[in-house]
């Protein structure tokens, strides 16, 4: 007689809990409290809501991906040791924010201005180190190491300075501050930590570090910007919130909108190493025309759907252009190496899917909950403003990719090619609309 033996001993979330797992949890409720208690008079509903939502979201996410545990309690250290040097210097208002050019420790370290410029070091590091893994011998070779760990530190500096600065906002005075996420310099700040910290994960879970020379690419060129826009308009200065962003809504539907924007851009990324080790010669030759052109056309829409002065939107586009050629020519020069190194193509496949998947979800909450804001902050759920019409596009762009693949069993090539002209799409609504259109969603030209 054959018998089926059923496994009804599957662990459950709690089993199986080590020490450091509810030590991890006990500080996050323990800080929580403190909070609500400290800070819980000036909540709203809402706010408060959040509080409580976020603590077994951040418990479930450390005990599903291990690291997120030290890397939390890392951050929380720091920062609170950074607001206690600001602490030490009081003025009208609470720390007197002129520590940060007085104290050593904020002035080279602790300060939002100084962690998000080492950041920005870090994060090029990598990138450089990541490029060195592909030539020096070993599957697995120092350089590549040392490049997961920079884009660690790099990440953990970029959430000391995210939340440094949202303490110094509060110190400037009581209706300026608010979560960092409020202009093109902040946000470029949380798409570069959200993006390296996606990357992280699946180089953890796929046991593969050669896609790291790809992704810090696009985490780069959003530095450099950042960098350029720091000098260029002097953003780094916290500024009070326009009445429209002065919403807890924003406090939801930014994140949710960059864990979109970053899994997109990562996806992307790895959809060109895929090409780079399947695509023909001429193929990429074309692609050299068709990328870049998909951004010259994306400039010309987004004139057409919202008038604006053409000129120097294409003038502004041109050293996008120029580097996008330089760096698909020099990608194309190094291929042979760098294909012997990159992953299986399933593997990449997998990885795009998965990325685009996450991206979609968190977009269409971002959107959805975008809606309602706007209905509380201009009395409508929808005003085909052009960011509004951008998004719109870039959600039908991955839900028609999605669609494909899961109903059409869409793959490869023509799989790769799309997800990479979605990051034309992606790039041109995250930043070509605030750079070149105006309207509702204004808040960052140049």
């Amino acid at each position: 007689m054959n018998t089926t033996t059923l496994d009804l001993g599957r662990p459950g979330l709690l089993s199986g809990r080590s020490a450091f797992d509810w030590l991890f949890a006990a500080l996050l409720l323990a800080g929580a409290g403190y909070a609500w208690q400290r800070y819980g008079a000036s909540m709203d509903g809402y706010e408060r809501g959040i509080l409580v939502g976020s603590v077994p979201a951040l418990v479930a996410l450390g005990w599903f991906w291990r690291p997120l545990r030290g890397l939390s309690l890392a951050v929380g250290a720091t920062v609170l040791l950074a607001i206690s040097l600001y602490l030490r210097q009081t003025d009208a208002f609470g720390a007197d924010l002129a520590a940060a050019e007085q104290v050593f420790w904020l002035k080279y370290l602790l300060s939002s201005q100084s962690a998000i410029l080492w950041m920005s070091t870090l994060f090029f590091m990598a990138t450089l180190f990541y490029w060195i893994g592909f030539f020096a011998p070993g599957d697995d070779n120092a350089a590549l190491r040392i490049g997961s760990r920079l884009v660690w530190a790099a990440v953990f500096m970029a959430l000391v300075g995210t939340f440094v600065r949202w303490f110094e906002s509060h110190q400037i005075a009581p209706d300026i501050g608010h979560i960092p996420v409020s202009n093109l310099y902040e946000v470029f700040v949380l798409f570069a930590w959200m993006t390296a910290l996606f990357y992280l994960y699946y180089e953890a879970h796929y046991r593969v570090r050669t896609l790291g020379g790809f992704v810090m690419l696009v985490i780069s060129a959003s530095v450099a910007f950042l960098l350029w826009y720091t000098v260029a308009r002097e953003a780094h200065e916290i500024q009070p919130l326009v009445p429209a962003l002065q919403s807890w809504w924003m406090k939801v539907h930014v994140p949710a909108n960059f864990i979109g924007y970053g899994t997109f851009a990562l996806a992307a990324m790895v959809a060109l190493a895929y090409l780079l080790k399947t695509a023909t010669p001429r193929a990429l030759w074309t692609g050299l025309v068709w990328v870049p052109g998909g951004v010259l056309l994306a400039v010309l829409a987004g004139w057409a759907l919202g008038p604006a002065d053409l000129a120097p939107a294409l003038r502004k586009s041109a050293t996008l252009l120029g580097g996008l050629i330089a760096l698909f020519v020099a990608l194309v020069a190094v291929r042979g190496t760098v294909n012997a190194r990159t992953p299986s193509l399933e593997l990449m496949d997998d990885v795009m899917y998965k990325a685009i998947a996450v991206g979609f979800a968190f977009f269409t909450i971002a959107t959805v909950l975008g809606a309602f804001w706007a209905a509380e902050a201009w009395g409508g759920y929808w005003s085909w403003d052009p960011k509004e019409t951008w998004a719109l596009i870039v959600w039908l762009n991955y839900a028609a990719w999605l669609h494909m693949r899961l109903m059409k069993g869409l793959r490869g090539h023509a799989a790769a090619w799309w997800s990479l002209g979605g990051l034309v799409v992606t790039t041109f609504a995250f930043l070509g609309v605030n750079m070149f259109l105006s309207g509702l969603h204004s808040y960052g030209t140049l």
